[in-house]
């Protein structure tokens, strides 16, 4: 497997790294055509709300957030033993994509412990004029902070942290080109800005964890699968594999091997 140490250091420093050209161009382009799908089949969502409660049975979507490439990055993070909290195509459209407000994602989850890292795909180049993330280098040493509704402009989460707990001034942009991956801390401060631009902005959050991590609800969490390695007795339960079904899935390559 790659040697991905220097990325774990540049993690525990600045709470966030980049990986460039994890996934090819064909895949990224069945990314695109899954959000079209999704917003043709719940077409009372915004795009940025394509939430983790739609994948349970959805084929392409599981076979996308346990590709080896992704995965072999996450052992470097959580370790060998890997299951899927939670994913959520935030997919900002062009004129009118949402803001998101300045948050810690750890503050918003039900995780015991708060083992948990964030892969934010680009299904689209992410940069500065279509709203990419940004965030506050070196804040993952801040505690979990509470957060606040905020209604007073339009946001994505609704909700968001302290202003006066974040210096702007420290905040940098994380330009990604489609296929590359951002990897970042659950306390790490992170938002990203409206999409004013022309483009698209289509990103796909994917929360991993060891299954060692607990989540906590009732029942089977609609987004728990157990992706590599062993679940630990007691621990979650995870939701099998969904079989490829036309109509709960979009077609895609390899969609045969999932019947």
């Amino acid at each position: 497997m790659e040697d991905f140490s220097e990325a774990r250091r540049q993690f525990e420093r600045d709470g966030y790294v980049v990986f460039s050209n994890v996934l090819d161009a064909d895949l990224i382009q069945e990314a695109r055509d899954h959000v079209a799908w999704l917003l043709q089949k719940h077409p009372d969502l915004r795009p940025e709300h394509l939430h983790h409660t739609l994948m349970t049975e959805d084929a392409f979507w599981v076979r996308l957030v346990s590709d080896d490439r992704l995965l072999d990055r996450v052992e470097a993070f959580v370790g060998s033993n890997i299951a899927l909290f939670a994913s959520h195509y935030i997919s900002k459209p062009p004129h009118d994509g949402m803001a998101v407000l300045w948050h810690q994602d750890g503050s918003y989850w039900p995780l015991e412990p708060m083992e948990v890292v964030t892969f934010w795909l680009a299904v689209d180049d992410s940069t500065p004029e279509n709203g990419c993330m940004r965030v506050i280098p070196g804040t993952q040493h801040l505690n979990l902070q509470e957060l606040k509704q905020r209604r007073d402009r339009p946001n994505v989460l609704n909700s968001g942290m302290d202003d006066a707990l974040v210096d702007e001034s420290r905040a940098a942009d994380v330009i990604l080109r489609a296929g590359d991956v951002s990897v970042h801390h659950p306390n790490v401060i992170h938002g990203s800005n409206p999409n004013t631009s022309a483009k698209w902005r289509r990103g796909l959050t994917i929360r991993y964890i060891p299954t060692s991590t607990r989540i906590k609800c009732e029942g089977i969490h609609p987004s728990a699968f157990l992706l590599r390695g062993k679940a630990l007795p007691g621990i979650n339960q995870y939701n099998p594999r969904p079989r490829f079904v036309e109509g709960k899935s979009i077609p895609f390559r390899g969609c045969e091997k999932w019947k």
